[in-house]
């Protein structure tokens, strides 16, 4: 059967994976983003601070878009029954419930920090960064529930070495910066009103 003869008779399926893994990949991808962002070291005259930050929040903003579609359409799908509590409170799934929360907390905790992200000249500095730092558990949770849901990542298929490998490339990165003789950007951020936050 071809790509587009098994998507005509799955659609909602075939859109629920694929969301799943491009929200995935995007969601690691402002990880690395978000923790560029706090090293000056990367900045230069080509590539000034404020624009890793600005690619973070942009990156940010389209996993949250892809993520919304995976779980329209996954609730949508009568295939399982999810249903449109499970997707905001964990333990409400009626398939693979424990899996599914995982999902959902990951989902409750990338809405907190990115409206708190938006709202973040109006947040005390210290409370913004408590916040912001629950994307490493938010991270992990998404990797978990993709790992163990993911009809791409079970039985050794491709989707178990974009989780691999994107574990590989989350921690080379907090490694690279922990190696970073420079000290970080405070809240790493450097954009306007940063002298505001104590930066020199």
């Amino acid at each position: 059967m071809s790509a587009a003869s098994a998507f005509s008779v799955a659609p909602l399926w075939y859109t629920t994976r694929s969301t799943a893994v491009i929200g995935f990949v995007l969601l690691t991808f402002s990880m690395m983003l978000g923790v560029a962002s706090t090293q000056r070291a990367l900045t230069g005259p080509s590539w000034p601070h404020f624009a890793t930050q600005t690619l973070h929040r942009n990156v940010s903003l389209l996993a949250l878009l892809f993520v919304v579609a995976h779980i329209v359409t996954t609730v949508a799908d009568s295939f399982v029954k999810v249903g449109w509590w499970a997707a905001v409170v964990p333990g409400m799934s009626h398939y693979k419930t424990g899996w599914v929360a995982l999902g959902t907390i990951a989902f409750d905790v990338m809405l907190v920090v990115i409206a708190t992200s938006m709202l973040r000249d109006r947040l005390p500095l210290r409370v913004w960064r408590g916040i912001h730092f629950s994307v490493y558990g938010l991270w992990a949770l998404a990797f978990v529930h993709f790992l163990a849901m993911g009809s791409d990542a079970a039985h050794g298929h491709w989707g178990l070495w974009l989780d691999i490998g994107a574990a590989v490339l989350i921690l080379l990165v907090l490694i690279a910066r922990r190696g970073r003789p420079d000290r970080p950007v405070p809240g790493g951020y450097d954009g306007p009103g940063a002298s505001q936050l104590g930066q020199p």
